[in-house]
């Protein structure tokens, strides 16, 4: 994956070389992105179930440009939500748990154009971490709980534009998801 990642940087800066860069996003840009997401952080193993698959919405505003040459800064919002299922069955008793997670936080990235109609970032979430679990056994009552806690992510990113206002996106990195693809909306 490493290599992979190093690979995919090396190609995307020897592009930039041939390529006239022009900014896709900037200073006053709003973009929306809305993605799903494969490769959850959050739970992993034989017995979980995805209920409902990781999805995610963002808003960013460029608020400053010109970071080294032609790069600029993004600052929004984000929300995120996914949930689980575990469950397995013993000497005639079944036991389920249901988990659900909802991410908030605030998201900051840095842009950069090696390529024409690509928007390249990189950036990070802090946030906070709603969750809620529910615990379901044979002949016993349904418990339910809840907690939270700091939520936060490094993220790798680029957009492609087809237009002025439409791209598809990619994102990696580690918040609620591994891999969150979707579409972006410039407004």
């Amino acid at each position: 994956m490493k290599k992979l990642l190093l690979l995919f940087l090396v190609g995307l800066f020897s592009l930039s070389q041939l390529v006239a860069q022009q900014s896709t996003f900037e200073k006053g840009s709003k973009v929306l992105n809305l993605g799903i997401g494969f490769g959850s952080t959050l739970y992993t193993g034989s017995y979980y179930k995805i209920g409902v698959p990781p999805i995610s919405a963002s808003l960013e505003v460029g608020v400053a440009d010109g970071i080294l040459d032609k790069g600029s800064i993004g600052v929004g919002g984000y929300l995120g939500f996914s949930s689980h299922r575990y469950s397995y069955s013993y000497i005639g008793y079944t036991d389920s748990w249901s988990y659900s997670n909802f991410i908030i936080g605030a998201r900051g990235a840095f842009h950069y154009p090696f390529v024409d109609k690509l928007d390249t970032y990189t950036g990070l979430l802090l946030g906070f971490n709603i969750a809620s679990a529910k615990w379901t056994g044979t002949g016993t009552e349904t418990t339910r709980s809840s907690g939270g806690g700091v939520a936060y992510s490094w993220f790798l990113g680029a957009r492609y534009y087809f237009s002025d206002s439409f791209a598809v996106m990619g994102e990696l990195g580690y918040g609620i998801t591994y891999l969150n693809l979707g579409v972006a909306l410039k407004f």
